[in-house]
């Protein structure tokens, strides 16, 4: 090796030695010849013992079907966010998130690189969240009055909101998937927990889940469930399906989940079954399903992070909740019901706000919507000492980039982005009508949608096909 090459790998071991994900790298023989000190601490191993040694020489429980880079090694193929669980030479238990790819030499020679982090702690918490869960959602800790949110704590009287929760009442007497969208402080769980509420599910359960909070593989075992013995450490539980029979299950950012988790989704609505990680038998569950995004269903689409067929089956239902400056006539009538919240919560006595911070409110352009709003009123009363009224100098620490020209930028667009989207799906919708010549059966298969989400978008954007 020249010395310039010797200087290179000194400067490359201590580069990665300061990098704070664990680094692995197996050559085509299944050696490490690279293994750095985050990966050394994470799992527990002396970097000497480790180098120049094969997989299963260093972690007796790996081979090469469990471990994710002799797999890669194996397949050539990129393994992402897989959760690992294995013992380290002294018996120690290791669990990490991987990132394994592939690296192809200039000879055609293939190596693997290991990217890890170290989840051990998290999957001690995930399993106490989960035990939580289990506990809490069984019918005996059910208390069926004032458990959830219903369409009367949905303030506001802007006819687009008007418009939203008229469908969702209607949506609640069915059982359909339903797929709300809407910018994030919108209020989509408060939405989804309002149609439970207004459902025959309100007895049952109404379990949550933020789809972008975990990794992949822990969150597939949140929400099938897992058997003992199907991979190591794990033991009986009930995924959230189970937990949420009879009920409804809200799945926050689907646009998050994996595409793998998306199939195995789309198999429940379809069929009503699911099979718990290492289970070999299917379970019957009777499970209404919310999905929320904060993006355009489309775009997610385009973009890859939500399959077409799932969205078909969770949009039966398509509910856009509309921002804050869309409905400027709701601001001062929510701040007036935060002042009075916040008032109880605190035992404070403010009377509202003064006429600079109304015009204020009223030409904010409200990124966070409502949830910011509440926010921003909560923190002007934190610092209030005896003024009775919110003035500017109270708010304006808690808002973000002041400027009054973007409300007025902002009417110089016409149509939103929400609504350009729903324009073009209506003339979609009529076109393809007119080729089908009017047949709601043979459009919806034309469109690769279901009947009835069909008929539900016909009635969404008032046609008349007899017009058409």
């Amino acid at each position: 090796m020249k010395n310039r090459d010797i200087i290179l790998m000194k400067n490359l071991d201590k580069i990665l030695d300061n990098i704070n994900e664990g680094i692995h790298v197996v050559n085509e023989l299944g050696k490490t010849i690279i293994y750095n000190k985050k990966m050394s601490e994470l799992e527990g191993m002396d970097k000497n013992i480790v180098l120049g040694k094969k997989i299963d020489q260093v972690f007796p429980s790996l081979n090469e079907s469990t471990s994710t880079l002799l797999l890669t090694l194996k397949n050539k193929k990129e393994i992402k966010n897989n959760q690992q669980e294995y013992l380290n030479k002294f018996g120690q238990k290791i669990v990490t998130i991987n990132s394994t790819i592939p690296i192809i030499l200039g000879n055609g020679t293939v190596w693997a690189l290991e990217i890890a982090r170290d989840i051990t702690e998290t999957k001690k918490l995930y399993n106490k969240i989960v035990t939580l869960q289990e506990k809490l959602y069984t019918d005996d800790n059910m208390d069926e009055e004032n458990k959830y949110f219903t369409f009367d704590d949905i303030k506001g009287k802007s006819k687009k909101l008007k418009q939203v929760i008229n469908y969702a009442r209607q949506a609640a007497r069915t059982d359909s998937s339903i797929l709300i969208t809407g910018e994030t402080g919108t209020g989509k769980e408060l939405l989804a927990q309002s149609i439970h509420s207004g459902s025959r599910r309100k007895n049952k359960p109404f379990i949550a889940q933020n789809c972008a909070a975990l990794p992949e593989n822990l969150l597939e075992g949140i929400l099938f469930g897992t058997r003992r013995g199907g991979f190591t450490g794990a033991i009986d539980r009930k995924g959230l399906f189970e937990q949420a029979n009879g009920g409804t299950l809200l799945l926050d950012e689907i646009n998050s989940m994996s595409k793998s988790l998306q199939a195995k989704l789309l198999r429940v609505l379809q069929e009503g079954l699911v099979r718990p990680l290492g289970g070999k038998e299917d379970i019957k569950v009777d499970v209404r399903i919310i999905a929320t995004s904060n993006k355009s269903p489309l775009d997610s689409i385009r973009e890859g992070n939500l399959r077409e067929d799932l969205y078909y089956r969770l949009a039966v239902v398509l509910l856009r909740l509309p921002i804050l400056s869309e409905r400027s006539k709701d601001i001062l009538l929510l701040s007036d019901y935060f002042i009075k919240k916040i008032n109880y919560k605190f035992d404070k006595d403010v009377t509202g706000l003064d006429d600079q911070v109304k015009e204020l409110f009223i030409k904010y352009d409200w990124p966070g919507n409502v949830r910011q709003l509440e926010h921003v009123i909560e923190g002007a009363i934190n610092i209030i000492n005896e003024k009775k009224v919110i003035k500017r100098e109270h708010v304006e620490p808690f808002l973000i980039d002041i400027n009054f020209d973007k409300k007025n930028d902002k009417k110089e667009i016409k149509e939103t982005l929400p609504e350009k989207i729903e324009k073009v799906e209506k003339e979609y919708i009529i076109k393809a009508l007119k080729k089908n010549n009017k047949n709601i059966t043979t459009t919806a298969k034309y469109l690769g949608i279901k009947r009835q989400s069909l008929q539900y978008r016909i009635n969404k954007y008032s046609i008349d096909i007899n017009q058409i």
